[in-house]
């Protein structure tokens, strides 16, 4: 038995009053189907776009697009963020990429906006976090 398995095995032993393998393996049947459910493909979408949220300047970008809710253009996000062109073009592309921003050609322009997962996931987060003021 796994060191995993044997401590699930006292776990279940400690909920139940007592525990056999059978306990085990049903639970461990159960826990493979709730892994499983997610799917790997689910999984990996998912943590590029919380990646793509990980870096303070791409983060500061998506709040602003969210709190604007309107499209910006390049120019109005390079005074909201200190980088330079490359490293702005670098970061809306990967929030393009995760789906976060969608950005469109106006003439010589480039404007953006935030995406409807976009302004779902900053409502969470602002419903998550308690800040002390």
């Amino acid at each position: 038995m796994s060191q995993a398995t044997e401590r699930l095995h006292r776990y279940l032993e400690d909920e139940l009053g007592e525990c056999c393998t059978e306990d085990v393996d049903s639970r461990l049947k159960e826990l493979d189907t709730l892994a499983s459910t997610l799917g790997t493909e689910r999984a990996e979408a998912e943590l590029d776009v919380l990646s793509a949220l990980g870096n303070k300047t791409r983060y500061t970008l998506v709040r602003v697009l969210v709190a604007a809710g309107e499209e910006l253009c390049v120019c109005e996000l390079n005074a909201v963020v200190d980088v330079s062109e490359s490293g702005l073009s670098h970061a809306l592309s990967r929030l393009v990429d995760a789906g976060l921003v969608e950005g469109r050609k106006e003439g010589r322009w480039k404007k953006y906006r935030a995406t409807n997962r976009a302004v779902t996931l900053v409502t969470v987060l602002e419903g998550s976090v308690t800040v002390d003021e």
